[in-house]
């Protein structure tokens, strides 16, 4: 059964896919454990974990509600913070689906679903890839929150023991193929020292954006 219905994908990459789903739990046991210690009700992260299903925007949006500010500021934040959702959805218009099947497809749209998504060789493997990726994190992350909030009385911070970097790690790693190509390579390098000078100026989560500007250096080459 599992065969026949990710048949076009290789071991591999279900496996690379299952292990960042994992990461993202890894972090939602985090993103759990911080909401409920800093006061807000279970029922919050983990609405926001089913609504949202945006780990930048609900860290965002806790930590500024948590911090004494409108919610309605958090959300505008929040939503800042996603426009990088914009590009994503023209990057994966063909692998969401027929309506009303897209509103599922771009509900869970993501950094890591779309990386599978455009990284495949085919349509048909790019299209399997991000549904499984994108409904994994769909599943894996409010369960994480749950998790955390109840582990959060014995670990209140799971940055302490470093298990928020296995995320960005295990992203890095996936990506890092793809750098070997000028073509991207020059862009994300751009991007990313734009990010990086932007960090002191801006609020946290906004230096992302910045990176965006990283695409004007985009050639067209052969």
């Amino acid at each position: 059964m599992r065969q026949k219905l990710f048949s076009p994908l290789g071991n591999d990459v279900v496996k690379a896919i299952f292990l960042v789903c994992l990461a993202d739990g890894l972090v939602g046991i985090s993103y759990g454990s911080l909401a409920v210690a800093g006061g807000f009700p279970l029922w919050v992260p983990l609405t926001l974990s089913l609504l949202v299903l945006a780990g930048a925007s609900e860290f965002l949006f806790i930590a500024i509600v948590g911090g004494g500010g409108s919610p309605f500021a958090a959300a505008a934040a929040g939503l800042l913070v996603n426009a990088r959702h914009l590009p994503f959805g023209i990057a994966v218009k063909d692998l969401v689906g027929q309506k009303p099947l897209s509103w599922l497809g771009c509900h869970i749209m993501n950094d890591e679903s779309v990386v599978f998504g455009i990284s495949q060789p085919t349509h048909e493997k790019c299209k399997t890839a991000y549904w499984l990726c994108g409904v994994g994190i769909a599943l894996f992350w409010p369960v994480s929150v749950i998790a955390g909030a109840f582990i959060g009385q014995f670990i209140p911070d799971i940055k302490a023991i470093g298990l928020d970097a296995v995320f960005p790690a295990i992203l890095l790693a996936l990506i890092f193929p793809a750098l070997k190509n000028r073509r991207t390579l020059i862009p994300a390098t751009t991007g990313a020292l734009i990010s990086v000078a932007a960090v002191p100026f801006v609020p946290a989560g906004m230096p992302v954006l910045f990176s965006l500007l990283g695409l004007l250096t985009w050639r067209n080459r052969k």
